[in-house]
């Protein structure tokens, strides 16, 4: 695996959630600093997503936020980060993302962070990148998620080989090291799938 210098995360905007899954985004925040890893998301100030950039900025990191221009004017957008980026529509801010990040890594969330992680891993599927995919499973969050994927793939409307290019871990400290262990270029699509 290439060295990763940039992560994109994907995390819930709610602070309504439980303290476990804070202490993971502000723990991860901390971890990515030390490692000299740049974050970049969402650009938001609640939440998950303001306590992650927040522990990252807090232990000297480099946060990129992105946030579309009708959240920002809302006074959503997180002024503290080292840059936070504007841009005109969602799907504008999805692209910058992912065009910024080296890789992929998917805290708890809501709606949001479910579509974000399903258009990426399928545009993993699609070859529109070939960048790793990590989700943490913080407090068996993700079992539901991981048990939908299984059952997608075991009804015949996705191939292993795709959903497996998608990594699941049970803690934030299990990310890098998994990262660094993940192969480029497992995604092979059969041209009838497009």
């Amino acid at each position: 695996m290439a060295k990763i210098d940039s992560l994109c995360v994907y995390c819930g905007s709610s602070s309504r959630v439980p303290q476990g899954h804070k202490a993971a985004a502000t723990k991860f925040g901390a971890i990515m600093a030390k490692h000299g890893v740049r974050l970049v998301y969402g650009g938001g100030r609640v939440g998950l997503m303001g306590m992650l950039a927040d522990a990252v900025m807090s232990a000297g990191g480099e946060v990129v936020g992105v946030i579309p221009r009708f959240l920002d004017e809302h006074e959503v957008g997180h002024t503290g980060v080292t840059r936070l980026e504007i841009t005109d529509s969602m799907h504008e801010r999805k692209q910058l993302m992912a065009e910024l990040s080296d890789g992929f890594v998917v805290l708890p969330g809501g709606l949001g962070t479910l579509e974000e992680t399903f258009e990426i891993v399928t545009w993993k599927q699609l070859r529109l990148h070939d960048k790793p995919i990590v989700i943490v499973n913080v407090d068996d969050y993700w079992r539901p998620l991981r048990e939908l994927i299984g059952h997608v793939v075991d009804t015949g409307y996705a191939r292993r080989e795709n959903v497996e290019s998608v990594a699941f871990v049970a803690t934030v400290d299990d990310v890098l090291p998994k990262l660094e262990t993940m192969p480029e270029g497992r995604v092979t699509v059969d041209p009838k799938w497009l």
